[in-house]
């Protein structure tokens, strides 16, 4: 086969995801048919689930990752569902739009679970969470998601580990919006089981989902009520275990650019990555500012890689003839998701630059000054 040079127009994503992509990630995709069920495909299935416990500094003795078909949303229902054992429950602190995402599954199976609220402004109390697993002793599972991207806000997630342990559960953290952008290491950080899709953190391409976690207590999870066929995290294992294939059919173009992102996430290195986004964050919030936009959150509890910015209290703002605008030239904002407040959202995701912020900045101030 081969392939004349292809000219793809490059949008700057700044929205939560799917992020930008690099042309090489995306040619990726075009490869020679193959039947998943081939050795070789299952070769590569196991070299990157190998390099996904790298991202995370995840012991392979230890931890394995588990590959599944499906959005990121996937992974909560699959670790909610497959990790609570029988007559227990799952306290999620909850703090925003992805941890009630956690709270609704749960209802969706009748799994018991304590919904602990607090201000979707605010990082949650550590008191609070030590206090409720005090009076709950039955509580198995403590949910927390990393980085609430609804709001930007960071979650302590290390301490919210240290307490489940202390208190004999488990701790899972979604990761989907922070694994690879934001330092993770699950075994100081107290992390029993995380989670992303390929099209965040990795900058490839929607469509393929994993579970890192602890080996034991997946093998455990075999004998708690099994509460789903397609979305159970032990079946899928075993059955990575014993023929080195997902269980049903892949989403195969998809996994070839994310092994490709994964190499180009290792060449770029971990810290040379995480400084460019808190860079393009940077140029995010500067600009912000030379707007005289205001942001939602306040700084000391930001992720580093999504800015919520309030709506001008001016009755001629439109947030769609604002992201048409943007959209037409190449950047994509996106709706900000608390209930209470009206906000936009810039996100540092994907392979861009601040170079990209800085011609994005004067197109923004364009669209507000349309509006008059």
């Amino acid at each position: 086969m081969t392939m004349n040079n292809i000219d793809i127009k490059r949008n700057v994503l700044l929205n939560p995801g799917p992020a930008t992509t690099t042309d090489t990630v995306k040619m990726a995709q075009v490869v020679p048919d193959i039947c998943p069920r081939e050795k070789e495909f299952a070769g590569l299935m196991k070299g990157l689930r190998d390099d996904l416990l790298k991202v995370v500094h995840a012991p392979a003795d230890q931890y394995t990752s588990v590959l599944f078909c499906g959005s990121g949303t996937i992974n909560i229902d699959i670790c909610i569902n497959s990790l609570v054992p029988e007559g227990k429950k799952i306290l999620v602190v909850n703090n925003g739009a992805y941890n009630t995402r956690a709270v609704e599954v749960c209802q969706m199976y009748h799994i018991p679970c304590i919904d602990l609220k607090s201000s979707v402004f605010e990082q949650p109390d550590l008191n609070q969470v030590e206090q409720t697993l005090k009076d709950n002793p039955d509580v198995a599972v403590v949910y927390c998601c990393h980085h609430e991207t609804g709001t930007g806000v960071l979650n302590p997630i290390r301490e919210i580990g240290a307490l489940a342990h202390k208190y004999g559960a488990i701790f899972i953290s979604d990761t989907t919006s922070s694994l690879g952008m934001i330092p993770l290491d699950v075994v100081k950080d107290n992390v029993d089981f995380c989670m992303a899709s390929a099209q965040k953190g990795l900058m490839a391409m929607s469509g393929l989902s994993f579970i890192i976690g602890r080996t034991d207590i997946i093998k455990a999870s075999k004998n708690y009520p099994t509460r789903s066929y397609y979305c159970n995290l032990y079946l899928q294992y075993e059955y990575f275990e014993k023929t080195g294939e997902m269980h049903f059919t892949p989403p195969v173009q998809t996994i070839y650019a994310t092994i490709q992102a994964l190499k180009e996430y290792f060449e770029e290195g971990e810290e040379a990555k995480f400084a460019r986004h808190r860079a393009v964050f940077k140029a995010i919030k500067e600009g912000v500012a030379s707007l005289g936009l205001k942001e939602a959150i306040r700084d000391d509890i930001q992720s580093g890689l999504v800015v919520s910015v309030l709506y001008p209290d001016n009755p001629k703002w439109d947030f769609v003839k604002v992201h048409d605008y943007c959209y037409e030239r190449g950047f994509t904002i996106y709706p900000g998701k608390i209930s209470t407040t009206n906000t936009f959202r810039l996100c540092a995701l994907g392979t861009i630059t601040p170079d990209d912020i800085k011609d994005f900045i004067p197109v923004l101030k364009e669209a507000i000054a349309r509006l008059g």
